[in-house]
């Protein structure tokens, strides 16, 4: 995948909806003021400047894989502009089509997976409303090979957060979540 160590596998986003806890311009994005939402993602620059920094010092590299469903969820388009600012600091952040991933989805959508080293798998568990509620762990070596390779072959697949956002993103008009408490 070149560009560095990959101390972790490319982690795959598939919901397009998630209920992040804790972040004030995801709580903006629910009020449905996205003006703050993306004035309050222009506020931690500094804090990713530091962890990019600190990441790089220990040799560590993060690769992303953002499935994509159009038109863009509120919570999606919110995101994207989220991962693009992250893709400025060093993470290696790529996006695929809902498209590219329907040979894989006859069964259903591909679960959020996060794979550690090689050596752990964990599928991340959410509820109807996308708050996360768990994960179960697996560390069958066969299951975790094949999941990282299919990993890594979508991010292959993929374009670069920056060239897909310019042309897919950047020209949206603000979304509208409707309710102002969804998104």
């Amino acid at each position: 995948m070149g560009g560095g160590p990959l101390r972790v596998s490319p982690t795959p986003q598939r919901r397009q909806h998630f209920e992040e806890q804790g972040s004030p311009s995801r709580d903006a994005l629910r009020r449905d003021t996205w003006e703050e939402a993306l004035a309050l993602l222009e506020d931690r620059r500094d804090a990713l400047r530091t962890v990019a920094e600190e990441d790089a010092r220990r040799g560590h590299a993060f690769h992303r894989v953002r499935v994509v469903d159009q038109p863009l969820t509120p919570y999606v388009q919110w995101e994207l502009h989220s991962h693009r600012q992250h893709a400025e600091y060093g993470e290696r952040i790529r996006v695929v089509t809902t498209e590219q991933v329907a040979s894989a989805e006859a069964g259903g959508p591909l679960p959020e997976i996060v794979v550690l080293g090689g050596s752990t798998l964990f599928q991340v568990l959410y509820d109807d409303t996308g708050a996360t509620i768990g994960a179960i762990r697996w560390t069958a070596p066969d299951a975790i090979k094949s999941w990282a390779r299919y990993i890594e072959e979508l991010y292959g697949a993929g374009e670069d957060i920056a060239s897909y956002f310019d042309r897919e993103v950047a020209p949206l008009p603000p979304p509208r979540c409707g309710t102002g408490q969804g998104g």
